[in-house]
């Protein structure tokens, strides 16, 4: 079904080959992302990138604090057309803050600066994008890590937020010249075998290996061609979930007539590699080999067929830790309680009509089993009304919601404690359902196609792959009208308004002042964690802690607060309570009396992996953390998003022998910083003040991140190093 080739390969004449007489360094230009991340470059270097982007993109849990970051380091207009979506925090109050109000600070910064301005229950933001935004040959940042259109010839990147102020402030993006990774398809899907299904196969094979990790996929090959434009989107947008950087796909005729019927034509150009280009790597997928796939909680990568599921349910959970024994019948099936089709990945017109064909004239049941489906946007809605499809659902019982992002974080359709969701959505992190283990609260999300959810629908919610079932799929043409958009939208790029106050409400508040880099470092070990991953759900959960999301102080309140939920009150100690005489004695005597900056420190073996909120850095530092050590980072813009909050991202060559309530000392860090040091002596001090060294690396970072860390945030640094 899927193979990779882990090394580089010439692609000429739709076939892979070992050898050309052409050197791989001149054939590397040959790849559609070669070509253009060299139209965004600014940098002249092809090896180190400088990017500029065609437009930006954020929802209402990143952009209140990207717009203050970027005003307090000096914003006086969008330079490029920058959407603010409103479609993860939609519901109005939930946690006790009025979420409207974020939304009117969205409208007014809009008014205030030029952008567009998309209000809540419209569209959610990845459907928006693809909509309107979306075009062969562009770039798009994003401060969602779904953010992925290359299925429309656009190479997207979901970042934090502080990537986006750069990009406000007329700053680059820089990264080293990413390898790219070409996904070749082959054949065509069997009826009832989805996009989910493709991709769920897809990030099964790649994610833990690392195989694709910070490099760029480009989709090839004849299969392209038997995908529908909302199924290559639907593969697209969970490329992410692999850990990759980028995406890119192969245009043609189908990709054009999307750009027709968006009534943007112009918009369309024909993208293909060149007759002899080279790839750093090569995944092979025969379309027509893949199966229904269901991933198993808690993570994307859980990957196994539904029928393997099915035909051994203990075994094959038990390999993943779980235990489903009171949801297995009898006969030995599976039954599921709730099932979802939602967001970028499910709510797609084309998902929702395949749904309607397999319930139609049929029923979800009266029982406990409950399916909802929340179009992407509404144009997609009107289109399932004005063809009957909505109508269809709603008899079948399905509950047609607006467009929300909800389910995919944990603030929609929160099943029941106990219970299993089957969703079309984008991830099923611990934190994505509302569970709280150690409240005592568990509940369980794996992810699945339409159809196959669709089928376990129509069966009872008895577990059912949708290749059980003979189904006649038609699917009416979709006509776009953006009718709602031209009422309902405020687009105002090009218009910025100084003159307009921006709408604070109570919960939104600035950013607190963060110091410059100390001469020298103490650190207190805070929290120590051995997980093989570590997700940035886990480092600031989502669903209702989001609520507080425009107010740094009372975010942070919720830091590592599933995962290890002493940490706030440690890291707060930590740079408040007086050091114990022991320590205080040792860091005297290994300083000759020089006075440390003193702040926090956690560790995880490979911490990032996820959202791309900020958050998950700026919460540590906002309760005084310095620095992360790790084995390795799961993402980049993790990395990123430590080093623009000013904390400085260590790795360590093996588990490191300190533990919760040591302190780590690192002398002259600002030096070593500034000297781009590879590595730096550390000293492990205990709380009886036994001393022992150790040694952390420094990973590379560009002229600009090192001197971000050294003014002690991105904030900082456009003010000048002054905090």
């Amino acid at each position: 079904m899927i193979q990779l080739i882990n090394h580089g390969v010439y692609y000429i004449n739709g076939a892979f080959t070992d050898s050309c007489p052409v050197p791989a360094l001149e054939a590397r230009k040959g790849t559609i992302a070669h070509s253009i991340l060299a139209t965004h470059n600014v940098s002249g270097n092809e090896e180190e990138l400088s990017l500029r982007f065609d437009a930006m993109a954020s929802h209402d849990i990143t952009y209140v604090g990207i717009i203050q970051t970027a005003r307090a380091s000096g914003l006086t207009e969008f330079p490029v057309p920058y959407v603010l979506t409103n479609c993860h925090n939609s519901l109005c109050a939930v946690g006790g803050t009025i979420n409207e109000d974020d939304h009117l600070f969205g409208l007014s910064a809009a008014k205030k600066y030029g952008g567009i301005y998309v209000p809540a229950h419209q569209a959610v933001i990845h459907s928006y994008m693809r909509e309107t935004m979306a075009a062969c040959g562009k770039m798009i940042l994003g401060s969602d890590s779904h953010t992925r259109y290359g299925a429309l010839g656009t190479m997207a990147i979901g970042e934090g937020g502080p990537e986006l102020v750069k990009q406000l402030l007329g700053k680059t993006y820089d990264v080293p010249a990413p390898e790219v990774i070409a996904v070749r398809l082959t054949g065509a899907p069997r009826p009832g075998v989805g996009p989910h299904d493709v991709a769920i196969a897809l990030i099964g094979a790649v994610f833990a290996s690392g195989f694709v990790k910070n490099k760029v996929l480009e989709f090839i090959g004849e299969g392209v061609s038997h995908l529908p434009i909302e199924y290559r989107n639907g593969i697209d947008v969970m490329t992410t979930e692999t850990t990759c950087l980028s995406s890119i796909w192969t245009t043609d005729a189908e990709t054009e007539r999307y750009y027709q019927i968006h009534r943007r034509p112009e918009a369309y150009r024909e993208l293909k590699p060149a007759p002899i280009a080279y790839y750093d790597g090569a995944v092979e997928i025969d379309l027509s080999a893949v199966e229904c796939m269901i991933a198993l909680p808690f993570h994307p990568g859980n990957a196994v067929t539904v029928n393997e599921l099915r035909a051994d349910p203990q075994g094959v959970l038990a390999k993943f830790g779980l235990n489903f024994d009171d949801k297995i019948d009898g006969e030995g099936r599976l039954h599921v309680d709730q099932g979802v089709i939602a967001g970028c990945a499910g709510g797609t017109y084309d998902n929702l009509s395949a749904a309607r064909d397999i319930l139609r004239g049929g029923s979800v049941g009266n029982g406990g089993f409950a399916l909802s489906a929340y179009p992407a946007s509404q144009p997609v809605f009107a289109r399932l009304m004005r063809t009957g499809i909505a109508a269809d659902l709603l008899d079948a019982g399905v509950t047609l919601r607006t467009a929300f992002c909800g389910p995919c974080f944990g603030a929609g359709d929160v099943p029941a404690n106990g219970c299993l969701s089957i969703r079309h959505s984008t991830r099923n992190f611990p934190n994505r359902e509302g569970s709280k283990p150690g409240n005592g609260q568990q509940a369980y999300v794996a992810l699945m196609d339409a159809r196959s959810i669709a089928a376990t629908a129509a069966n009872g919610g008895i577990l059912t792959p949708a290749t059980d079932l003979a189904v006649d799929y038609e699917t009416p043409d979709y006509l776009f009208d953006d009718t709602v958009y031209r009422n309902r939208v405020y687009n105002g790029f090009g218009k910025a308004d100084p003159s307009v106050e921006l709408r604070f409400g109570p919960n939104i508040a600035d950013w607190p002042a963060m110091p410059a880099l100390g001469e020298n470092l103490l650190m207190k070990v805070c929290s120590f964690i051995t997980d093989n991953v570590t997700t940035t759900d886990e480092l600031i959960p989502s669903g209702e802690t989001s609520s507080y999301r425009s107010n740094p102080l009372k975010l942070a309140e919720f830091a590592l607060s599933r995962k290890d939920p002493g940490y706030v009150q440690r890291a707060k100690e930590a740079v408040s309570s007086p050091l114990p005489a022991p320590v205080s004695d040792a860091v005297s005597s290994l300083l000759d009396g020089k006075t440390p900056q003193i702040g926090s420190v956690i560790y995880a073996r490979k911490p990032g992996d996820g959202s791309a909120r900020e958050q998950a850095a700026s919460c540590q530092r906002v309760l005084g953390g310095s620095a992360n050590v790790a084995l390795e980072y799961a993402t980049k813009r993790y990395r990123s998003n430590l080093i623009n909050w000013g904390m400085i991202p260590f790795l360590s060559e093996r588990e490191p022998d300190f533990a919760v309530g040591d302190f780590l000392l690192v002398k002259d860090i600002r030096r070593a910083i500034e000297e781009q040091a590879e590595t730096v002596a550390a000293f492990v001090i205990t709380p009886d003040g036994s001393v022992r060294e150790t040694t952390l690396a420094i990973p590379s970072m560009t002229g600009a991140e090192r001197q971000i860390i050294l003014d002690g945030c991105l904030i900082n640094y456009y003010r000048g190093g002054k905090a």
